[in-house]
């Protein structure tokens, strides 16, 4: 089982450290591949590698950062297809053996899709590591923005032999999930800092995924926090940078909370597996009302997830899609990764997503002529009305997007 571990580090010393003890500790070291996108300065020492690490190196000068997230998106582009998707910071220690225990942990779970997630228990460099103990992770508080944030709590009554627990909250810095999320969930790399977990969050619950703190210990996080420079102290106007931390996370938190309030769709936006409203009943909270619930606040386990929406039967609506070639930039047509395909109803609320991977779409542009023909059935409970095709180069680079109307290709579609 091959394992994707994306790493974002900016200008810290403890990357190689960490990059070392990851290698050291897995069962199947030849099974990782890492993508680390490094942010530093001129002249700080290049980390080193563990000499069995396969990794992909993306050297990045600290001032053209845009920060957290964007350099999560940034790494998440060099994943190559792996079978499962880590996420990490740049300062952990590991437990022995643990990439078997999160796939023992993945197949337990029960479900097509799961995301295993938490924050993991402290450590000091230089320090003996603390005794190991699960986590969970429950709500806290809202922000004066409107974003939640999260605290943690350990549970060293859980076993390592239980299947994991259902969770409510999800943490960036340990996200275990199927290789797939790459494409289901793609970083929003306008975000900055905070609202990057609360979102993710909410579209992950939306695309299907389940939720789940692993019942064991996998790793330890680095606290209390580096002093080293870090990318709110480094972007301030005197340092001549092009925009200010302050400025980012502003623009990034007023994006948050219009995900949580409104659960827009597009390729950053919710899924139509589960609806907005879903994710805050299972939750116990409200981002309108910036309630949070006595359940959510205890760090209670949530009650099962709704597979499916209560709102009627959906149906199959066939739908053809007519592109033109020349209306597509060329890197759209130069070995794509995927496509991106959405629909949305007459309210313009996303209705169903079915990407074009790189398989179809080798098939699709081999043919002659300018058009390409999409075929699809759409499964949903409201006819689609309009698409939206975001290509993908094959570096896994958002392109311009085109959209479209839909014309009904069946005669009942009229009596709907």
């Amino acid at each position: 089982m091959t394992i994707f571990v994306s790493v974002a580090a900016y200008r810290d010393p403890d990357l190689g450290a960490t990059l070392e003890d990851c290698v050291r500790n897995a069962r199947r070291p030849g099974d990782l591949r890492f993508g680390v996108v490094w942010q530093h300065e001129a002249g700080e020492p290049r980390p080193s590698v563990p000499r069995r690490a396969k990794m992909s190196l993306v050297e990045v000068p600290w001032r053209d950062s845009r920060g957290a997230c964007w350099a999560r998106a940034e790494a998440m582009r060099l994943w190559q297809g792996e079978e499962f998707f880590l996420q990490i910071d740049s300062h952990h220690r590991f437990v022995p053996d643990w990439d078997e225990k999160l796939l023992r942990q993945a197949e337990r779970a029960g479900t097509e899709l799961p995301l295993l997630t938490t924050y993991a228990a402290d450590f000091t460099p230089g320090q003996p590591l603390p005794d190991p103990a699960p986590t969970s992770m429950r709500y806290a508080s809202f922000m004066r923005e409107g974003v939640p944030l999260f605290d943690k709590d350990r549970r060293p009554d859980w076993s390592p032999d239980d299947p994991p627990v259902r969770a409510r909250c999800l943490s960036a810095h340990l996200l275990f999930a199927p290789g797939r999320f790459v494409e289901d969930v793609p970083y929003d790399p306008d975000l900055y800092f905070f609202g990057e977990e609360s979102t993710l969050a909410v579209r992950a619950f939306t695309c299907g995924y389940s939720l789940l703190h692993p019942t064991c210990h996998i790793m330890w996080h680095q606290n209390p926090r580096r002093t080293t420079p870090v990318h709110w102290t480094d972007h301030v106007r005197q340092h001549g940078v092009t925009m200010t931390a302050r400025e980012r996370d502003a623009e990034a938190l007023a994006r948050a909370r219009r995900l949580l309030t409104e659960g827009h769709g597009g390729v950053f936006g919710c899924g139509t597996a589960r609806t907005l409203a879903e994710y805050e009943r299972y939750a116990d909270v409200d981002f309108r009302r910036r309630r949070i619930g006595p359940s959510a606040l205890r760090g209670e386990e949530p009650p099962p997830p709704p597979s499916a929406s209560p709102h009627g039967e959906p149906r199959d609506w066939p739908v053809q899609l007519v592109l033109d070639r020349l209306a597509l930039p060329p890197a759209a047509l130069d070995r794509p990764a995927f496509w991106y395909l959405t629909f949305q109803d007459r309210d313009g609320t996303e209705v169903a997503r079915q990407d074009a991977d790189r398989h179809e779409l080798h098939a699709l542009l081999a043919r002659p002529g300018r058009e390409i023909v999409i075929e699809r059935r759409v499964r949903s409970l409201r006819p689609p009305t309009r698409w939206t095709v975001w290509p993908a180069d094959r570096r896994r680079t958002w392109l311009t997007p085109l959209s479209g109307t839909i014309d009904p290709l069946t005669a009942d579609w009229t009596r709907v």
